[in-house]
């Protein structure tokens, strides 16, 4: 039996480096499309993604629109938030979009550490 493929990306940017922030929301939604787990780490100033609507202000010409891509890696994985980064924001659970949990390095380094995982950083 083949190993499940997975794929943890930690993207750091937001519309502060939006062809970073868009490049890995777009592999992140290609490798959950294509049956690769995927968890995508939501850090830096790409944490404010997080709170319902904000992708949708995100705007990068010849890109897929933010959300479409964050619905495609709920539906084949999933979306974490930084805890600092949230903290630094005044972020907090209740405040995030459904689907996004809040966790710490502690978890990032427990599934970048898994057999059989590819981790990327943008």
């Amino acid at each position: 039996m083949a190993a499940t493929r997975k794929l943890v990306i930690k993207v750091t940017a937001g519309a502060d480096a939006p062809e970073r922030c868009s490049q890995a929301f777009t592999v992140a939604a290609v490798a959950a499309a294509s049956g690769v787990e995927v968890s995508l780490w939501l850090t830096g100033e790409s944490a404010w993604f997080a709170l319902p609507g904000r992708a949708a202000e995100f705007e990068l010409p010849h890109a897929a629109p933010l959300p479409e891509l964050m619905e495609g890696v709920r539906a084949g994985g999933r979306i974490t938030l930084c805890t600092q980064c949230a903290a630094r924001r005044g972020i907090e659970q209740k405040d995030v979009a459904d689907g996004v949990r809040i966790a710490g390095a502690q978890v990032f380094v427990s599934e970048i550490t898994g057999e059989g995982v590819q981790a990327l950083v943008y």
